[in-house]
């Protein structure tokens, strides 16, 4: 499938959208109605998707799937939301979610560095598009100016590990352990994304890691998950393609929930599924499934 230009409305959308009233935009954070407990099917997680997920599509089609899938969550990437638009166009974006009856409530991955200025409009980004935390990929010496970032715009930093690269070599955030080393004596505000889908992969090169400890060791520095499953034996043998439905790998999904419970996660659980696919979402859909019956157990 052509690859569309994601960042980017079309004009007669984005004026559709621009024609609506001020008065009657409802505040992001208020387009899922309060529910009660024991009839949500998400156990009062926040679940969603990343929209790289749907990166073969424009941010609309993006929306429309995660709607069609019965979620009101979506942690964008920046093909999806341009970091470098207009306020205007910034605002148009969040109508259309609010069209969708979507919160945006992440955004990443993003690098950091000690450029502050650079660091900051990524913030004001966040905080114009009203979201929760910036899945981050920051260069060490950039966490003194993260630390005066996060503590003037409240929006958390969640560092994201990566597995393996192409290189045959671990991401310099892989794990928990290396991630809470580092952030150690900086502000609260300054975490994890966890990965549980590149957790599992850093098995490939010896790095046994468990997603549900992996939490455990984060406690209240969690801020995101992206929800995943691997294959390693098939990506040992060549695939490209190892990303399966969760459960279908070796992810413990209700021990991760537990976990979470544990920690008293309130960030962004964001499905990402990263197979070569099309049209991901009958597999994303089998992902939800897989998540409403495991969090029902946890009742």
């Amino acid at each position: 499938m052509e690859l569309h230009d994601h960042s980017q409305l079309s004009r007669r959308r984005f004026l559709q959208l621009t024609s609506v009233a001020a008065g009657s935009v409802v505040g992001l954070r208020t387009v899922v109605s309060a529910e009660d407990k024991k009839s949500d099917p998400y156990g009062g997680f926040k679940l969603g998707v990343q929209s790289y997920t749907f990166r073969r599509f424009t941010t609309e089609q993006a929306l429309k799937r995660t709607k069609d899938l019965g979620l009101h969550y979506i942690e964008f990437y920046r093909e999806h939301a341009n970091p470098n638009g207009t306020q205007e166009q910034t605002d148009a974006l969040k109508r259309l979610c609010q069209s969708y009856e979507i919160t945006p409530i992440a955004f990443g991955v993003e690098r950091f560095t000690k450029n502050h200025d650079a660091n900051r409009k990524l913030f004001e980004f966040g905080k114009a598009l009203g979201v929760k935390s910036l899945s981050a990929d920051p260069e060490p010496d950039s966490f003194d100016s993260l630390d005066k970032l996060v503590d003037e715009y409240k929006i958390a930093i969640a560092i994201h590990p990566h597995g393996p690269s192409g290189r045959n070599r671990l991401h310099h955030w892989y794990s928990a352990e290396v991630i809470m080393q580092a952030v150690k004596g900086h502000h609260p505000l300054i975490g994890t994304c966890l990965d549980t889908g590149h957790l599992i992969r850093a098995a490939i090169l010896g790095k046994k890691l468990d997603p549900v400890q992996e939490i455990l060791i984060m406690g209240p520095r969690n801020f995101g998950i992206h929800l995943k499953d691997n294959d390693n034996d098939a990506e040992k043998r060549g695939s490209k393609d190892s990303n399966v439905v969760i459960g279908q790998g070796v992810l413990d999904v209700a021990g991760v929930l537990k976990a979470l419970r544990q920690v008293k996660f309130d960030g962004a659980l964001s499905i990402e599924y990263e197979s070569k696919e099309e049209e991901p979402s009958p597999d994303v859909k089998a992902c939800v499934e897989v998540f409403k019956r495991e969090v029902q157990k946890l009742a």
